[in-house]
């Protein structure tokens, strides 16, 4: 019980690159390569969608919106890893890692709803075509993408809530490599069952909630699908679905190794992994999967190279 008198935490240290020597040489460069491809990629796709006229229909829009998110959430996590890989001290004040959880938890939460929409989106589309104008109007789809961002924050900000109420009794070493709601759980000293509890039933409906509602879509999708006769049809109503699909297996798969692994079995190591391939990886690889498997994508893009280079014959002329 005299433990719960100590001095409060004023800062955590993460101990997710621990198992690395010299972590710091080895990992800086590879994590920043990652945040640049991350962050140029998204950009690329947004800025794509906002100059060629082809790309503003709703699908695109929900992408601009994708690519945002994506941006976010890698900043929220890879900027003050690399700072502590140059400081070589892997630690993060209270108050940032607060900041950290609220953000973090705001965009992810909001992506698994983005997730959602653009499902709804593309069963409109193949299973409602007639009325997709109606249904899918620009203030329907402002509407749905502001819904996301609410429901991201509404979600941060239970989280967040949760995580005040924690006591850690000197306890500041964190098995992680970002702040998070579970992890800080574990060096806990109060009582954290009903914090469990709360994160599960949320994580439910968060995270199931979305995904339960994309299968859902997809059922719907592909029982349309297959009653299409022309096989040329049925390859391009596929084809507009194949990247969403792979981009939403990436992204739940990924959350649920991350938020529900069982407690038996605990690596450090593997846990550094799957934060990792979360929070970092999967912002970087969801614009390689929408701009390689995308013919509008790809021919928006070359365009905009084609537009450059008469420009560039333009000047060289005058």
């Amino acid at each position: 019980m005299g433990g719960r008198n100590q001095t409060p935490v004023v800062e955590f240290v993460f101990l997710g690159f621990s198992g690395i020597p010299n972590s710091h040489i080895y990992l800086f460069l590879p994590f920043l390569a990652i945040y640049l491809v991350t962050v140029l990629g998204n950009l690329m796709i947004f800025t794509l969608i906002q100059l060629d006229p082809s790309l503003r229909t709703p699908m695109y829009y929900f992408l601009s919106h994708l690519s945002i998110l994506d941006i976010c959430i890698s900043s929220v996590t890879v900027p003050k890893i690399l700072v502590n890989f140059l400081y070589q001290r892997q630690t993060i004040s209270y108050n940032q890692c607060l900041a950290q959880m609220f953000f973090l938890s705001s965009f992810t939460g909001t992506e698994a709803a983005m997730l959602a929409v653009m499902a709804y989106d593309r069963y409109v589309a193949i299973c409602k075509p007639l009325h997709y104008s109606h249904l899918m109007s620009p203030k329907v789809c402002t509407i749905l993408a502001m819904a996301t961002w609410i429901w991201g924050a509404l979600n941060s900000t239970l989280h967040t809530a949760l995580s005040t109420t924690l006591s850690f009794c000197g306890a500041n070493q964190i098995h992680h490599i970002y702040c998070d709601l579970p992890p800080l759980m574990k060096i806990a000293c109060n009582d954290a069952h009903i914090n469990e509890l709360v994160i599960h039933i949320a994580t439910l409906f968060v995270g199931g909630g979305p995904f339960f509602f994309i299968i859902l879509s997809y059922v719907f999708i592909l029982s349309s699908i297959l009653k299409i006769r022309s096989a040329n049809t049925k390859r391009k109503a596929f084809s507009t679905c194949a990247s969403h699909v792979t981009v939403v297996i990436i992204y739940f798969g990924n959350g649920m190794l991350n938020y529900n692994r069982p407690s038996a079995g605990y690596s450090l190591g593997i846990d550094t992994l799957v934060s990792t391939m979360f929070c970092i990886i999967t912002p970087m690889v969801n614009p390689l999967i929408y701009s390689l498997r995308n013919k509008d994508v790809k021919g928006a893009f070359r365009k905009v190279l084609e537009s450059q280079e008469k420009l560039k014959h333009h000047d060289t002329i005058n």
